[in-house]
């Protein structure tokens, strides 16, 4: 029997690289800074990382303990079976999948990979995985919570989500004919039975919780000290004339979108942060696109399709959002 979790030193990797990063700045360059030293500087940084910090956890938690529920619980064929054979329904369908089965992006490609192998045709997999980790109801309650003076950017938020995914869907369907897996890939199947009675079960949920718990975890903590590191010493002006710039407050946080690798759960209140610096439909992209495509899930999509065709996706995803975005600004 093999074992429920194994420990990789790989898995501490990105942790190690900001704390390789911070220990630079502090032998380096702080020296000839103290000024960034004193209690304001220090303070506002503290109080911004913990801000972040705590009031995603929770969510964080909840969308883990779902996602491992799903996994143990639930068979991949249940799903299969419910997919309708034509295409606008179950492209329907697929939108509406998260809410049934609210998996974070973090967990979202190895399960579609299974589907797939199961029997889920492609344009179906490819909605389910833009919109399964933003059309549940843990991110809409996370992004209500985040913005609770401004609820309809959590409206705007499903909204576009379920269009851009939706608008992707039909596009692959009409486009792409051939399978775009690599067949490097090897079939899945039966290395998800940890056990058949309700004992073995709720150990292999506790252990993928806080195997889920602890991924997600560690881009969270990353993204909150960036997040409190730009907040904090980045010049509000600068912040300020960013925003003001039709163009560059879309791009500005859409590549933060992409860099910091956010979980579905928390993005809202990174974004939440940058609230009165810039336009509200910035912040709709940069909820938007982050859980369809961030660095991380960008590299796990390429090992499970053909670079052509990641790339043609990618290109969609990105196109997609910004006019989404740019559009639904004017209602915002």
């Amino acid at each position: 029997m093999k074992p429920l979790t194994t420990f990789s030193p790989f898995k501490i990797l990105p942790l190690l690289i900001p704390a390789a990063f911070l220990l630079t700045i502090d032998i380096l360059w702080l020296p000839g800074h103290p000024e960034l030293l004193n209690n304001g500087y220090v303070d506002t940084f503290k109080t911004a990382f913990l801000g972040i910090l705590l009031e995603a956890l929770p969510f964080v938690l909840l969308g883990a303990l779902l996602s491992s529920l799903l996994r143990v619980f639930v068979p991949d064929e249940m799903i299969s079976r419910w997919i309708p054979r034509h295409p606008v329904p179950a492209i329907l369908f697929g939108c509406l999948l998260g809410i049934i089965f609210p998996v974070c992006e973090c967990g979202m490609i190895p399960l579609v990979r299974r589907l797939m192998h199961k029997g889920m045709p492609l344009y179906v997999a490819i909605v389910f995985i833009l919109s399964g980790p933003i059309l549940n109801p843990v991110v809409y309650g996370a992004t209500l919570t985040a913005f609770r003076s401004h609820p309809e950017l959590a409206y705007a938020r499903m909204g576009l989500a379920f269009a851009v995914a939706a608008l992707i869907g039909l596009v692959i369907y009409a486009t792409v004919r051939k399978s775009p897996l690599r067949l490097s890939i090897p079939r899945e199947g039966g290395e998800e039975h940890h056990g058949t009675t309700r004992g073995g079960r709720l150990v292999a949920v506790f252990v993928h919780t806080s195997d889920e718990f602890f991924e997600m975890g560690k881009y969270l903590i990353i993204g909150c000290l960036l997040t409190a590191g730009i907040q904090t010493f980045m010049n509000h002006g600068s912040l300020a004339a960013i925003g003001e710039r039709p163009l560059g407050s879309y791009l500005f946080m859409m590549g933060l979108a992409f860099v910091l690798s956010l979980c579905s759960t928390s993005d809202a209140f990174v974004a939440s942060t940058f609230l009165h610096s810039f336009p509200a439909g910035s912040l709709l992209a940069f909820m938007v696109l982050g859980p369809m495509l961030d660095f991380k899930n960008s590299l796990m999509l390429l090992s499970l399709f053909k670079t052509r065709f990641a790339l043609y996706l990618f290109f969609l995803i990105v196109s997609a959002v910004f006019t989404g975005s740019v559009l639904a600004s004017l209602w915002l």
